[in-house]
């Protein structure tokens, strides 16, 4: 990494990201977008609102493309969350996205139990509940989340023949790596199906956009079925080198990871662990990167790192 790059990051501790993909310049729109966004949650003042922004261009001005975009976000959010003065300003949106989740799952649950592959339908409906996130472009409304339900019972994983029940079924200690508040709800109802027994849910260790917490687990009862530990990390993503000791021996000890979510398909597509990803793509550099078109409801293992590098600008 350049010197001067790596000494203008914000705090100069820089976890490493092997397995990770690089950041493209499509990402780093995105980066204003959510700042914009978490300055208008946070506060009414445009003054404050207007510091934001600036702060974030001035951060990525300093950016190293070469590291994944999940490690950036990590630290744009930092910043933000310390102008403003707020731990957490996604905390409403996301009680509002849990709240919304929450009213679909009865229904949610009778499709599932009244299916030819209960397993098969929950994986689905669990990548439908990826769309609740703050993170992409899109808003998150109940007939985006309902349209989303539709595709799912409609129509297959891509690529769902390939192995994926098999995978599901043979394994005997899951980590499941959630993403975002409200999807956690739809994340219920796979790990009932996965059986609780022998999955443990890993969310994020702080508030980070609208990813879920400890806080966003207990919202929804999971963590009346099966039991939830925190990664140490408040990335959108899963920083391996950032997260703490407990989760690095759960990653380790586990036979698959399940992970939620384009974040840590992005800190993960290429880690040479055992690993599903399950996400909804919504993005053209994601798109590229998995071959599955914008929209697309998908199950993948790790990318080879020749696929990474072709994706950089």
């Amino acid at each position: 990494m350049n010197e001067k790059r790596k000494n203008d990051m914000a705090d100069h501790s820089i976890p490493a990201t092997r397995g990770a993909m690089a950041t493209s310049l499509d990402c780093l729109p995105c980066f204003v977008r959510q700042a914009l966004a978490a300055a208008r949650m946070a506060t009414p003042d445009p003054g404050v609102q207007e510091t934001i922004v600036r702060e974030v261009l001035k951060l990525i001005d300093r950016t190293d493309l070469s590291l994944t975009p999940a490690f950036l976000a990590q630290r744009f959010h930092r910043r933000i969350r310390d102008i403003v003065g707020s731990r957490d300003p996604y905390r409403e949106a996301k009680d509002r996205q849990n709240a919304l989740a929450l009213s679909f799952v009865r229904d949610l649950r009778a499709e599932i139990e009244s299916s030819a592959d209960p397993l098969l339908t929950a994986a689905r409906l669990a990548v439908a509940g990826n769309v609740i996130d703050l993170g992409a472009p899109g808003d998150v409304s109940r007939n985006r989340v309902r349209t989303a339900v539709e595709q799912a019972l409609s129509e297959p994983l891509r690529n769902e023949g390939d192995g994926l029940r098999e995978a599901l079924v043979s394994a005997r200690k899951i980590l499941y790596l959630a993403d975002n508040a409200g999807e956690i709800a739809f994340d219920r109802l796979f790990v009932e199906q996965l059986g609780p027994n022998r999955v443990t849910v890993a969310v994020r260790g702080g508030p980070v956009i609208n990813d879920a917490t400890i806080e966003d687990a207990r919202a929804v009862g999971l963590d009346e079925i099966v039991e939830v530990i925190d990664n140490g990390s408040d990335a959108p993503g899963t920083l391996l080198d950032d997260c703490g000791p407990e989760f690095q021996r759960r990653f380790a000890e586990a036979d698959l990871i399940l992970a939620k979510g384009q974040g840590n398909y992005e800190t993960l597509g290429r880690h040479p662990s055992d690993i599903i990803f399950l996400f909804a793509v919504k993005c053209p550099v994601i798109a590229g990167l998995s071959g599955a078109p914008v929209g697309s409801h998908v199950w993948l293992r790790p990318l080879g790192e020749e696929a990474h590098s072709e994706a950089r600008p």
